[in-house]
C-alpha cells in the first residue's frame, strides 16, 4: 500500500513554515522554517517582496524532502495557508508588480475614508462582515490605483500570499472564501465578490481571482514547479485558506461555540459559529470559515508576539537564542500589574477593539524603580489585556466561552499562559499541535481535497488538547481591576497619538 504525505505551506509575518504530514498515522514527519524580511519604508508601511516568498517556497520543500527522504511521488497534494489582508497585484502573466503590501500595512487610511463616503459603513460590516479600516485589501488597492496608477493599469489580479503561493505551483489564479472575506470587498453570506461594491469603488472586478472552495484541487505541480521545487510534476494542488482560517481549524474549533486565541505576531480570540455575528460597535468581526456554511467571529490585534519581540530586540541585540526564556524568567519574578506599571501594545496602530492606526505603544508609570523584569512581564501584560477587551467585545454579543484553546508560538511561554489565563479569566488548553496548528488547518484543508480525510472532523483524532493553565481567583480579580484602567490609559493618550503621528509625518533636517 502506498504511503501517503500531505505537504502544507503556511507563508506568515516572519517566514514560510513547510511541513510534511504523515496522512496514514495523523502525525507531523517533520517541519522546517525559511524566513524572510518585512520591509517598513516609512511609519504604518509594512511590504514583503514576493520573490523571497517564492525563494522560500522551494527552499522549504526541497529541505522537507531531503531531510525525510520522502518519495515525491507519494506527496499526495500540496496545500496552503498565509497571511490575510495583503494586496500583491501581478500582471497576466503572474509577475509581481512591485512589493506586497501586507495585513500590518495601516498606509490607507485616506482610501478606507474613501471607501466610507461612497456607501454605508453600517452596510457595508453587514454585507462584509468587516468594518472600515485601511488594513483591508480593498482600501490597499484603492491606495495603489491613487498613488501608483502605473502599477494599477498594468495589473491582472489582486493576490493573497497564499494565492501567490498556490499561482507559483500550477500557473492559475485563484482564491478561496476565507481570503476573500479579508478583503472588504466580498459578500459574506452569498460566498462572492460584491460586484456592485467593486464597481462603485471605481475598481475593476475582473481584479479579483475566482473564489473556490479551501478544499478545491486548483491545478497540479506543473514541470518548471517540479523543476525549483524538486515535487513530481501532476501532484494536485488545494487552494487552503488563510491563517485566521486554517488556525481555526487547526486548533480544533470546528462546531459551533468552540472558541480559541492565537498567540503569534499578531493575536486574536476567534469562535466558530453557523450565522455571522456583528456587533454594533463593530469592535469585532466575521471571517468565512474552511467549512462550508460556518464562520468565525473575532477580534484581532496587530501587535502580540510582536511587541515581545520588539522588546527582545531592544533587551539583547545580540540576537541570543536564550533570550526570550531569559525575559521569561524576570518576567515570572514580577507580581501580577509589573508593579505598577502599563503597557500598550499598540506598536503598529491597533484593530480590536479600537481600530485606530494612530494609536501608538507606550510604557505608562515608569518609575527608577522599574527594570528589565518589570518591562518584560507589563509587554507579556499588555497584550493579554488587549485580548481582555476583546472577548469582552465577544461577549457583549451573547457569545459563551468556557475554555480558551491556546496556539501559536507565543503558547510555548508558560509564563504568558499563566497571564492569560488569569487576565480573561478562563482555564487555557493547549492542543498537541501549537506552532503547528495553522499548518495542520491547511493539511487537513488539502486532505479533504484529495479524499484522504472524510470531512474536517477529522481534526478530532488529530487534536488532543490538555488543560495547561488555570485563573487563580485573587490574580484574575486585580487583573480586572487593571483592565479597566488599562482602557482609561488608552482613552486619555487617543487624543495625542494622532498629533504624533503628525510629528513623526515631518522629517526636518538637522546641520551636522
Amino acid at each position: 500500500m502506498t504511503h501517503h504525505y500531505l505537504l502544507a505551506h503556511d507563508l506568515g509575518t516572519t517566514g514560510n513554515k513547510a511541513t510534511l504530514f504523515d496522512a496514514e498515522e495523523g502525525v507531523v514527519l517533520a517541519s522546517t522554517f525559511v524566513s524572510y524580511p518585512t520591509f517598513y519604508p516609512q511609519p504604518a508601511w509594512a511590504e514583503q517582496d514576493p520573490a523571497d516568498w517564492e525563494k522560500a517556497i522551494w527552499q522549504a520543500t526541497r529541505l522537507l524532502l531531503d531531510q525525510t527522504n520522502v518519495e515525491p511521488g507519494a506527496i499526495a497534494a500540496v496545500s496552503f495557508s498565509g497571511t490575510m489582508q495583503g494586496a500583491l497585484l501581478v500582471d497576466r502573466q503572474g509577475a509581481p508588480l512591485g512589493r506586497a503590501i501586507i495585513w500590518a500595512d495601516q498606509r490607507a487610511t485616506a482610501e478606507a475614508d474613501l471607501m466610507g463616503s461612497a456607501c454605508d459603513p453600517q452596510a457595508l460590516y453587514r454585507l462584509t462582515g468587516q468594518r472600515l479600516s485601511p488594513t483591508y485589501t480593498g482600501p490597499k488597492v484603492l491606495w495603489i490605483k491613487e498613488h501608483q496608477p502605473k502599477v494599477y493599469e498594468k495589473a491582472y489580479k489582486v493576490l493573497q500570499v497564499k494565492d501567490y503561493a498556490a499561482f507559483l505551483l500550477t500557473g492559475v489564479f485563484a482564491t478561496d472564501p476565507s481570503d476573500a472575506s479579508a478583503t472588504l470587498l466580498f459578500d459574506l453570506v452569498g460566498g462572492h465578490w460584491a460586484s456592485d461594491l467593486i464597481e462603485a469603488l471605481g475598481l475593476n472586478c475582473e481584479l479579483f481571482p475566482e473564489v473556490h472552495a479551501s478544499t478545491a484541487i486548483i491545478g497540479q505541480v506543473t514541470p518548471a514547479a517540479a523543476a525549483a521545487s524538486g515535487l513530481m510534476a501532476g501532484t494536485p494542488v488545494v487552494i487552503g485558506g488563510g491563517d485566521g482560517a486554517c488556525a481555526t481549524v487547526g486548533a480544533g474549533s470546528v462546531r459551533e461555540g468552540e472558541a480559541y486565541a492565537y498567540l503569534g505576531s499578531s493575536s486574536w480570540i476567534a469562535v466558530t459559529t453557523r450565522q455571522p455575528i456583528y456587533d454594533p460597535r463593530q469592535r469585532t468581526f466575521t471571517l468565512a470559515h474552511l467549512i462550508p456554511g460556518y464562520y468565525f467571529p473575532l477580534g484581532t490585534m496587530q501587535a502580540a508576539g510582536g511587541a515581545y519581540g520588539w522588546l527582545e530586540h531592544l533587551l539583547h541585540p545580540e540576537g541570543n537564542e536564550q533570550a526570550l526564556q531569559t525575559m521569561d524568567i524576570e518576567a515570572a519574578s514580577v507580581p501580577a500589574g509589573a508593579n505598577g506599571l502599563l503597557f500598550l501594545p499598540y506598536l503598529m496602530g491597533e484593530r480590536s477593539p479600537y481600530w485606530n492606526p494612530m494609536a501608538r505603544g507606550a510604557l505608562v508609570g515608569l518609575a527608577m524603580s522599574h527594570g528589565r523584569a518589570e518591562i518584560a512581564r507589563a509587554v507579556l501584560e499588555g497584550v493579554a489585556l488587549n485580548l481582555g477587551l476583546i472577548l469582552e467585545a465577544l461577549r457583549a454579543q451573547n457569545v459563551q466561552i468556557g475554555r480558551l484553546l491556546l496556539i501559536g508560538g507565543g503558547a510555548r511561554s508558560a509564563v504568558w499562559r499563566q497571564i492569560l489565563a488569569d487576565v480573561l479569566g478562563l482555564p487555557v488548553w493547549l492542543p498537541a499541535l501549537t506552532t503547528e496548528a495553522t499548518a495542520l488547518g491547511a493539511v487537513i484543508a488539502g486532505g479533504v481535497g484529495v479524499g484522504l480525510f472524510t470531512d474536517f472532523y477529522v481534526v478530532d483524532r488529530l487534536v488532543s488538547p490538555r488543560e495547561a493553565e488555570h485563573p487563580e481567583p485573587a490574580r484574575h480579580q486585580h487583573y480586572a481591576d487593571l483592565l479597566d484602567l488599562f482602557r482609561q490609559t488608552y482613552e486619555a493618550l487617543d487624543p495625542i497619538f494622532a498629533k504624533l503621528a503628525g510629528l513623526a509625518a515631518v522629517k526636518p533636517g538637522f546641520e551636522n
